[in-house]
């Protein structure tokens, strides 16, 4: 690629990135162009000024488009069918009401992100999202209260523990590249975190929870709410049918954590039960049961409630697809490699390293994972001949930096967008500077414990 106006070529990809981004969200926001075709013509847009050759670019975009939706599709197509049991049953519902009956409608928003927190520990954060979905529209209907206001909360504590707390894959990737004890880093994680998503989560949902009004969008709140039914489900039966793929996940993880070399004949099968798509599709036909046969629905019903509740999730699963092989573009034009030669450049505090080189990269290549996995290969070296800064806050620094402004080159960003009914706009104001937030206070407390240890 020639150089523009004699900018290097890494400063020449990093201008063509930021314009590419001013026209993706131009188009978007301003001109209401579909944005699943405005991402494919946003990633071709800058495979070609960034010189790829053009089989490379194509087989970049539907590279990264299959591999974001090789799990998430069934992801989403799962959850969605399990959320719509819950609706149906009543047990969303019955989940809303026991929160708001034991905490209070003033203090509901504050349970609402320990429960992001608990459940996102062995689940990744789409499926988290997934899961929770039906109770966070249901506990706004009943409460009255701003989505944002409640759904803030859930998403600050799905995206905390994504970021910073082991057995998830970022963290634990960083782990093995530092040669952090998994201990500490859990314990270090929870303390970090759980403030953090307090700032992020209850405190900041309540401010821009009352300056952006926004309605779930309709096909999805009528398929999440619940129909006419004349008892609610039990309780018990249905907080075992939403943590079901929580608990197998757990399962999973833990085996994985205690036999890594898989010595135990128990242990490829927990890893099995374990996996995101199998835990949920257990967990769908468990609900059929628990929430449907014995709830007294019949076999017709349900086929037809797992039926109609898919055709709304047909453009999200398509916008979150344009999401990933934007990113993959981004990742294969050299972009993240440009941002990674730039951070090395600099002599920091090691903490504040590991976060700049995850946050740079997650600003460009929008995905926490890349941004995690580049900045370990990058840190580590240093870390090595390095002394005196806590390899595990070191590894939590570079979580942190790797939630940093998500953006329109995230899948996660246009996930959020369309499950909450927003704008562009109003998604850069609400997600993007919680996800923002999160990274920034999570680096003070790191900072802050770093004193101490």
């Amino acid at each position: 690629m020639n150089s523009l106006f004699g900018l290097s070529h890494n400063a020449t990809l990093l201008v063509w990135t930021l314009l590419v981004i001013v026209f993706l969200v131009a188009l978007i926001a301003k001109y209401k162009w579909n944005p699943f075709v405005t991402l494919l013509l946003s990633a071709l847009a800058l495979g070609l000024l960034a010189g790829m050759e053009y089989q490379k670019l194509i087989k970049s975009i539907t590279g990264g488009l299959g591999g974001t939706l090789g799990t998430i599709a069934i992801v989403i197509g799962l959850g969605t069918m399990l959320g719509k049991m819950m609706a149906e049953s009543g047990g969303a519902e019955r989940i809303a009401t026991t929160l708001v009956d034991r905490f209070g409608e003033k203090r509901v928003h504050w349970a609402m992100m320990l429960v992001g927190f608990v459940v996102g520990i062995p689940v990744f954060f789409e499926v988290g999202l997934i899961l929770l979905i039906p109770v966070v529209f249901m506990v706004a209907r009943k409460t009255k209260m701003s989505l944002l206001q409640i759904g803030i909360p859930v998403l600050a504590g799905l995206s905390t523990v994504h970021g910073l707390v082991p057995p998830h894959p970022a963290p634990m990737i960083a782990i093995d590249a530092y040669g952090a004890n998994l201990g500490k880093t859990i314990l270090y994680a929870i303390i970090v975190g759980l403030p953090t998503a307090v700032i992020a989560g209850p405190l900041f949902g309540k401010f821009i929870g009352k300056r952006i009004q926004v309605q779930p969008p309709t096909e999805l709140a009528e398929q999440f709410a619940t129909k006419s039914v004349k008892t609610l489900p039990n309780f018990g039966i249905t907080l075992l049918t939403i943590l079901m793929p929580v608990i197998l996940m757990l399962i999973g993880s833990i085996a994985d954590i205690l036999d890594p070399e898989a010595v135990n004949v128990f242990t490829p099968f927990a890893k099995f039960i374990g996996h995101e798509v199998i835990a949920l599709l257990i967990s769908a036909v468990f609900s059929f049961f628990s929430l449907g046969f014995a709830r007294g629905f019949k076999k017709e019903d349900i086929s037809r409630f797992t039926s109609e509740c898919l055709a709304p999730t047909a453009s999200i699963i398509l916008i979150i697809g344009g999401g990933g092989a934007f990113k993959q573009v981004l990742i294969d034009s050299g972009v993240g490699g440009a941002i990674a030669s730039l951070a090395t450049q600099t002599h920091v505090n090691l903490i504040f390293f590991g976060w700049l080189v995850a946050a740079l990269i997650r600003v460009a290549t929008g995905s926490a994972t890349v941004a995690m996995t580049t900045a370990a290969g990058i840190v580590a070296p240093v870390l090595a001949v390095s002394s005196g800064a806590p390899i595990e806050l070191v590894v939590l620094a570079t979580g942190a930096g790797s939630l940093i402004l998500s953006h329109v080159n995230d899948a996660g960003f246009w996930m959020i967008k369309e499950f909450f009914g927003m704008s562009v706009v109003q998604t850069l104001k609400s997600w993007t500077v919680m996800e923002t937030l999160l990274s920034v206070v999570a680096l003070i407390f790191i900072l802050i414990l770093s004193v101490f240890i």
